[in-house]
């Protein structure tokens, strides 16, 4: 069940209402219930994936809490990782491998080919995967204690806001949500379905128009040069931003009217100013738990200089894996690490830079040059994750630079350009009142006919400028 689908739009409030109507004891069923349903909307049989995993995290994580000897515990922990990663390497990476091992057989007249198998991708795998993950890992630490409550763990593994594509919520943060009674508050209410609102209008107003112009360069690459192809780029910046941020804030948003917090999952990342804070501020979920259960597991940066270099390229060498079973996604990772890895190289350079030339007293001018620096190095990753192989992508690369000829005729019309500008600009322009004003504590104070205003504005955008042909989520597919 896609959020931006009429189908939802009868399921939410139907929801909403049962769970402020019904005795607080019974609303974990309901809420479970309605998860399941909304998670048999994709494909019924996957519900079976999803509560195996289900099932074994539940009695792993027990299992591993009771037990006082260290091997059992141990065991039962790589036990459930080999498990959750099998299962996630069968589904979502097996053909790929099988794939890329069939073409090296090939080239040492080895011909021998690895079966594949078509089946589609249990929709939310990599999420709820890593969800589980977590936990897990958690029990064995000892920062949490396993929920003996199987019905509120099964709600835990898959609450249908964040469900499908996050955020990747910790057990600490949801789990006790489950056992709290959350009563009808207007001005929660409130909060949560302007953020649901505001997640609408940056998928179906933008995203899913710039989606239109970007799949025509991106899916046709050798046919189109210079600007088409730039512009083409900057749109995906955007397109895959707007896309993943308004599911966010639908999600977090959803969760907030029933009166659950869920984490803050973006925070605007283009404001970044180096590509640490960018991941800083870019799927937030994810980046810290890489963060907390593979980069620390490496030995973070409490090692030798080298080795800590290596630890912060190999998490996002992996974090590109995860994303998709493509080599596209794995160079987009190793370019991020690279990043990373390159400006620790030029620190001491930088520093002697800005000292040299007295940096120091232009504190804006600096900051808007880093903010587009960034800005730029994300972006031309970012055609790495967007293109339909590696050999596109360069292709994309080199007619980027190619201004010999440039074909304008996109099949795309002018209005939807315009509009597509304008509704970058107004996101920019309110992101940039976010990051540097508190706008809207303002539009909280208003009295409440400019608020409705202001909400009716951004619905009447939503139902007139929106693209709604139920468009799947871009992250979906991961």
């Amino acid at each position: 069940m896609l959020f931006n689908s009429l189908q939802f739009l009868v399921f939410f409030p139907i929801v909403v209402a049962l769970y402020f109507i019904i005795p607080y004891r019974f609303r974990w069923i309901l809420l479970l219930i309605a998860s399941y349903y909304f998670y048999m909307c994709w494909n019924y049989k996957y519900v079976v994936l999803l509560l195996f995993t289900t099932i074994i995290c539940y009695f792993a994580a027990i299992g591993i809490y009771r037990s006082d000897k260290k091997k059992i515990r141990l065991l039962l922990l790589w036990g459930c990782i080999l498990i959750y990663l099998g299962t996630l390497f069968f589904f979502k990476y097996f053909n790929f491998f099988g794939e890329s091992i069939n073409i090296l057989f090939a080239k040492f007249n080895i011909f021998y080919h690895v079966p594949s198998y078509q089946y589609l991708l249990p929709v939310g795998i990599s999420f709820y995967t890593f969800q589980a993950l977590g936990y897990t890992i958690d029990v064995y630490r000892g920062s949490i204690k396993p929920e003996y409550h199987f019905g509120k763990f099964a709600l835990f593994k898959s609450f249908f806001p964040q469900l499908v594509a996050g955020p990747i919520e910790r057990a600490s943060n949801l789990l006790p949500q489950f056992s709290k009674k959350f009563d009808f508050n207007y001005y929660r209410i409130r909060d949560g379905l302007v953020l649901m609102a505001w997640g609408f209008f940056k998928k179906v107003v933008i995203a899913d128009r710039l989606a239109e112009y970007v799949n025509i360069v991106y899916n046709n690459p050798n046919d189109y040069h210079g600007i088409p192809v730039i512009l083409a780029t900057i749109f995906f910046a955007f397109q895959i931003y707007c896309d993943f941020s308004g599911y966010s804030d639908i999600a977090v948003g959803s969760a907030k009217v029933m009166g659950f917090s869920l984490m803050t999952n973006f925070r605007r990342p283009y404001f970044a100013q180096n590509i640490k804070e960018f991941w800083q501020r870019w799927h937030i979920s994810l980046s810290t738990w890489f963060r907390d259960y593979f980069y620390i597991s490496l030995g973070g940066n409490r090692v030798a200089i080298w080795r800590w270099q290596l630890n912060l390229f190999l998490t996002f060498l992996v974090s590109g894996i995860w994303h998709g079973a493509n080599w596209t996604f794995i160079i987009w990772g190793a370019l991020h690490g690279f990043y990373l890895v390159f400006a620790i190289w030029t620190k001491k350079m930088q520093t002697q830079t800005n000292d040299f030339l007295r940096l120091g007293r232009h504190v804006k001018l600096i900051t808007f040059i880093s903010v587009f620096i960034t800005f730029l190095l994300v972006v031309f990753a970012w055609i790495f994750f967007r293109a339909n192989s590696v050999g596109d992508a360069f292709v994309i690369i080199k007619n980027m630079f190619n201004f010999s000829y440039s074909e304008y005729n996109l099949y795309y019309f002018p209005v939807d350009l315009y509009i597509a500008f304008a509704s970058i600009f107004l996101l920019i322009l309110f992101e940039y009142t976010l990051e540097y004003s508190n706008v809207l504590n303002r539009i909280y104070t208003l009295k409440r006919p400019y608020k409705w205003a202001i909400l009716t504005c951004i619905l009447f955008s939503i139902m007139i400028l929106g693209k709604w042909d139920s468009v799947n989520f871009l992250y979906f597919q991961f």
